[in-house]
């Protein structure tokens, strides 16, 4: 008997986690929930104990092997500055690399970080914030946030989180495990509506073109997420893929 597979993913009580999970679920996988409350491990990614925390209830509940892993959570523009900085990039990139070596003994391992269009939609005019995230300066670079509006903050959280990555592309695959991102649209999640709700954010949140027609549902993001870390896509490492309706081919067309 084949052994069934293990994935960990990291917001897993609502919006795409959720839907991720269901959907692997679905497909025979076992899955290992970390959220704040209400899931196999409930820890807070926002700061170093929660990670240190979910990491180490993870590679117990897995028996120290993972196949897959989706560091998924986060928070949107409207919350905390430092908060953003926090969740959306430490907090992913602490999970990420604490489980590498519970995934290099899984089996055709990969993970899959969620990222954003946003990415290419805010321009970086001042790359202080950035530059403090990928030199892992956190107390510093949540102290920088100040200086930027929610939105900028969760573009660079985002970008960062893409940069990383990719850096990561030669030591992981010599290591057998995939690494990919995401990048989705407006989601109709709790986050976009947090966005939509806000009185600053709110008005911005239709004006963005999305050349499909509406905003995507959860499940629609995470069906190229569950495909990225199965063996269809085992010649897929170090890719991002805009998973945003196509709002990204309509304003960057030449990008490529």
């Amino acid at each position: 008997m084949s052994r069934q597979r293990v994935a960990a993913i990291t917001g897993s009580a609502s919006g795409i986690g959720a839907a991720t999970r269901a959907r692997l679920e679905a497909e025979g996988w076992r899955v290992i929930g970390v959220d704040l409350t209400g899931q196999e491990v409930d820890a807070d990614l926002s700061t170093p104990e929660g990670r240190a925390q979910a990491c180490a209830e993870v590679i117990e509940a897995s028996d120290g092997r993972l196949d897959g892993l989706v560091p998924g959570a986060g928070v949107g523009p409207t919350e905390p500055k430092g908060s953003i900085v926090a969740a959306n990039f430490f907090g992913a990139m602490a999970v990420l690399d604490g489980l590498f070596d519970t995934l290099r003994q899984g089996e055709q391992p990969a993970a899959v970080l969620i990222c954003s269009n946003s990415i290419s939609l805010i321009p970086v005019k001042d790359p202080t914030l950035l530059d403090l995230m990928l030199a892992g300066h956190e107390a510093a670079a949540v102290a920088a946030s100040d200086g930027f509006d929610g939105s900028t903050i969760y573009a660079l959280t985002k970008s960062a989180l893409a940069r990383a990555a990719r850096s990561r592309a030669q030591a992981w695959g010599e290591a057998g495990v995939r690494l990919n991102l995401v990048a989705p649209g407006p989601v109709r999640t709790p986050l976009l509506q947090a966005t939509r709700d806000d009185p600053e954010l709110g008005p911005y949140v239709d004006l963005l073109p999305i050349p499909r027609g509406h905003e995507a549902e959860p499940s629609e993001i995470a069906g190229p997420v569950v495909f990225l870390l199965g063996p269809d896509a085992a010649n897929i490492h170090g890719s991002l893929l805009f998973a945003d309706g196509g709002t990204d081919a309509l304003l960057r067309p030449d990008h490529v």
